[in-house]
């Protein structure tokens, strides 16, 4: 037979909050990181990623009549 020992029961008790505790501020933390990411982002002066993607389609274009018009300048 086991018998129940008060102070291990106490202990084991206070680790498993100490445990949630810590999650929670852990969540909390990731929270405030998340905001913080979120305002410096909309603050910044970033190019939306489809702007991007056709501005570098058009540069690539200009490329090619760039070289195109080289080419038949050099004729």
């Amino acid at each position: 037979m086991q018998s129940s020992n008060p102070i291990l029961d106490n202990l084991a008790k206070a680790m498993n909050e100490a445990a949630g505790a810590a999650d929670g501020i852990r969540k909390e933390a990731e929270t405030m990181m998340h905001s913080q990411m979120q305002r410096f982002i909309a603050k910044s002066d970033l190019v939306p990623r489809e702007e991007f993607e056709a501005l570098q389609e058009m540069v690539i274009a200009l490329r090619s009549e760039v070289e195109a018009l080289k080419a038949s300048q050099k004729k």
